[in-house]
């Protein structure tokens, strides 16, 4: 795939890491996020995925509700990311692609562990609401990322 960059990742560069199994839904997503200027990972297997989110720390992580089969109940990658300490959790802003939920419904994504909804019907929009949705992830956490790595620095 031209657009996947899956190359690697130098420090300062934006990244995102796509848990996309859906072939169209990807097709979508991908360059969008490289619009955005992100250089994306995918992920299509789950002990891949676990992988790289040990090895990176990606700024955006993108998941499907229904990869590999699963609901956003049983979704391997959304548990795991949910059994991260806070501190950790909080380094990604991670989006749920979702056919059951709305999009931007925070109480939904409160209760999924997750920074933000899209709803799939709504992937023209991708760019515009991963854009407004990150730059508030930003703003909200960087205080506290600042404060939190001077105090680990002691």
């Amino acid at each position: 795939m031209e657009q996947e960059t899956d190359a690697f990742l130098d420090l300062g560069d934006n990244t995102a890491l796509v848990c996309i199994d859906h072939q169209q839904y990807q097709k979508i997503v991908v360059p969008q996020l490289i619009d955005l200027g992100y250089k994306v990972h995918l992920g299509l297997f789950e002990e891949d995925v676990l992988l790289k989110l040990q090895t990176y720390n990606y700024d955006v992580v993108v998941i499907y509700e229904n990869f590999k089969d699963s609901t956003a109940q049983t979704n391997p990658i959304l548990r795991e990311l949910s059994r991260r300490p806070d501190s950790r959790r909080r380094e990604h802003f991670v989006v749920l692609l979702s056919h059951k939920f709305a999009t931007n419904d925070a109480m939904t994504a409160f209760v999924q562990s997750v920074d933000q909804i899209i709803n799939v019907s709504d992937l023209a929009n991708f760019k515009p609401v991963v854009r407004r949705g990150a730059s508030q992830h930003r703003e909200l956490y960087h205080s506290f990322n600042e404060m939190l790595k001077s105090v680990q620095a002691l």
